[in-house]
């Protein structure tokens, strides 16, 4: 990376909204949005993620191989699933996690929609913010617009589509005991899953 990004005065590559006191051959790089501040590092590299966060020497970057392996002995979801996950329909991105509460944005692709399912440990209340949702809820078909909500009980059978040609986007909070993507049950699904 030392090659692809230009260096300052003190050495110093930066991708990302940092501030810089007296550090010194540091790289910051962030996909976040969130200001990365510096004091005082030599030859340190800092990567932020919306996953992870790594702080390392910058000549030790090659045993970041290590802590993958690592990863995967310990079993860490960090290594399996991601804050943000492409589906075949679109993505989502897990805002905020707690117990008992789950909050994504769902952004689901023109003329796509997900499978007709149900859960049986969750609630979930959606919140268009963006574009226009079909929703199938107990065998009722609804549209919802920007700024509507609709609430979807628990072990209810639902689908959300999008039938216009520009992107949905919604805000789902998910409640229950269990919040995990397998407390799906699907009836009907245009990916075969």
């Amino acid at each position: 990376m030392a090659e692809i990004f230009p260096k300052d005065k003190k050495g110093n590559i930066v991708s990302a909204d940092t501030l810089n006191l007296g550090s010194k051959g540091t790289c910051v790089f962030s996909r976040g949005n969130r200001l990365i501040s510096t004091v005082g590092l030599k030859d340190i590299v800092i990567a932020d993620t919306p996953d992870a966060l790594l702080v390392c020497d910058r000549n030790k970057t090659q045993d970041a191989k290590q802590l993958v392996e690592k990863l995967k002995v310990l079993k860490r979801k960090e290594h399996q699933v991601h804050l943000t996950e492409r589906r075949p329909w679109g993505s989502f991105t897990v805002l905020q996690q707690g117990i008992g509460f789950k909050i994504k944005l769902i952004e689901l692709a023109p003329g796509k929609r997900l499978s007709l399912q149900r859960h049986k440990s969750r609630a979930e209340h959606w919140v268009v913010v963006n574009g226009m949702a079909k929703i199938t809820s107990a065998g009722k078909v609804s549209f919802v617009r920007s700024n509507e909500s609709i609430y979807i009980p628990k072990g209810r059978k639902h689908r959300l589509e999008n039938p216009q040609s520009l992107p949905l986007k919604i805000v789902e909070v998910q409640t229950g005991a269990y919040l995990e993507e397998d407390d799906i049950e699907r009836f009907q699904d245009d990916f075969k899953r």
